[in-house]
């Protein structure tokens, strides 16, 4: 199954760049990587599907975080924190994902997703600047409590788990979109460790498919965080309606039966 035709390479990496810059400016790449490889893959496992999205989106996860960490220096007494909860969190989530039908999982992203785009859309003020709700040690639980949950989340299943992270700093914390995006690709990066951490002893892992994706990814990260931090938060706050809207069109579909 590591072993793919010229057409298949062309179509994983393409996937993987565009999932790359996606993820990078917004979140949500797996909505993009993770049909791709169903579709390139077809005789895969979930198991496998799901850790190999990993292997190559923690590629570009770690480079966005960098990229970002660089240009827009987030606070780390927050990021940090939540970092470290988000990989417990996904961690767990990776042992549950192996268990569990994945198809329970589509109405509930609907409906986050739903809720998240009708949210942003109609508060045009939400993410223009950064407002902090919470400080001290509240602040850090907060943002604790969020890469646990997300975290969890990106483990069982993962696809929109950037943009949730970006959301929850905005909407709950009070971060502007380009400074929750920074936080997110850091705790996104672990939220893949931890997941690879359980899938890749199991044998779950396509070596040389995930290889492609990553670097594909990684490209893709780079040039979409270089992207974001030059236009700035009204510039990731557009894209990451037009994501979700995206999504949720695609989600959608899937449920009425429009596509599989």
């Amino acid at each position: 199954m590591d072993v793919f035709d010229p057409q298949t390479l062309a179509w994983v990496i393409a996937a993987g760049f565009l999932a790359g810059w996606v993820d990078a400016v917004v979140g949500g790449g797996g909505l993009i990587q993770l049909p791709a490889l169903l579709i390139g893959f077809p005789a895969a496992t979930p198991a496998q599907l799901l850790a190999t999205n990993k292997l190559g989106s923690i590629a570009g996860t770690i480079t966005s975080s960098i990229t970002y960490y660089r240009r827009v220096k987030p606070d780390l007494r927050t990021a940090a924190p939540m970092a470290a909860a988000a990989l417990a969190g996904s961690a767990g989530g990776a042992l549950v994902g192996l268990v569990i039908p994945k198809s329970a999982f589509n109405p509930i992203i609907l409906v986050m997703l739903i809720v998240v785009g009708a949210y942003t859309l109609f508060k045009p003020s939400l993410g223009d600047a950064t407002r902090l709700r919470f400080r001290g040690m509240r602040h850090i639980a907060v943002g604790m409590a969020i890469g646990l949950v997300i975290g969890f989340y990106d483990g069982a299943l993962g696809p929109g788990t950037g943009s949730f992270l970006v959301f929850a700093l905005v909407g709950l914390l009070g971060y502007a979109f380009l400074e929750a995006s920074a936080q997110a690709k850091i705790a996104n990066a672990a939220t893949n460790l931890g997941a690879l951490l359980i899938f890749a002893p199991g044998g779950h892992v396509m070596w040389s498919v995930g290889a492609v994706l990553a670097v594909a990814n990684l490209t893709g990260s780079y040039l979409g965080a270089r992207t974001a931090v030059r236009l700035g938060s009204g510039f990731v706050r557009i894209v990451f309606i037009v994501v979700v809207g995206a999504f949720i069109i695609r989600i959608s579909g899937s449920l009425l039966g429009f596509w599989g």
